[in-house]
């Protein structure tokens, strides 16, 4: 089976329902508090969008995950940050792959290497079936980073929402 196709038919089979096993309400409660938890101990924001699959026309086009992920950076506004400094941990569950979009400031306070090893070890979760464990792991190591960088204010404003966004290409 060619590449190509396989990666179309893991988009055609992953739906809502494969994204609720692997991210049931109550895991997402969970991220969404530890993502409050974190941003106590930085001024930056955390975003985690999970997408069940890419629209079937997309991935035929050869679209990328970190194409989808710069995307959704955008439509969610996670530049839209007072100091800059918004990141977004994007999920395409069909794809097994995860990227990490930081706004300028963060970009420039943690290194593209340092936000890849994240992401990666997140994959490496994933692929164990450990999405709550794995995703926890994940926010807790990018609050490491995030502090160093960025401690928090006397304001401290939330300026992005804490729950995980579930998108869907079949709505």
């Amino acid at each position: 089976m060619s590449g190509g196709f396989a990666r179309a038919l893991r988009h055609l089979l992953t739906d809502q329902l494969a994204l609720r096993r692997a991210f049931p309400p109550v895991a997402l409660e969970r991220i969404g508090e530890r993502i409050a938890e974190g941003e106590a101990l930085h001024s930056a924001e955390i975003r985690l969008a999970i997408e069940d699959s890419l629209d079937i026309r997309r991935v035929w086009a050869g679209g990328t995950p970190r194409e989808r992920a710069l995307e959704v950076f955008a439509s969610l506004r996670v530049w839209d940050t007072e100091a800059n400094n918004g990141v977004l941990v994007y999920v395409d569950l069909a794809d097994h792959a995860v990227e990490i979009v930081a706004d300028r400031a963060a970009a420039r306070a943690v290194d593209d290497a340092q936000w890849r090893a994240v992401a990666d070890e997140l994959c490496a979760a994933y692929r164990r079936g450990e999405y709550l464990d794995g995703t926890l792991a994940a926010i807790e190591r990018m609050d490491s980073l995030l502090a160093a960088a960025f401690p928090p204010d006397e304001r401290n404003p939330d300026e992005l929402p804490n729950r995980p966004v579930i998108l869907s290409r079949r709505r």
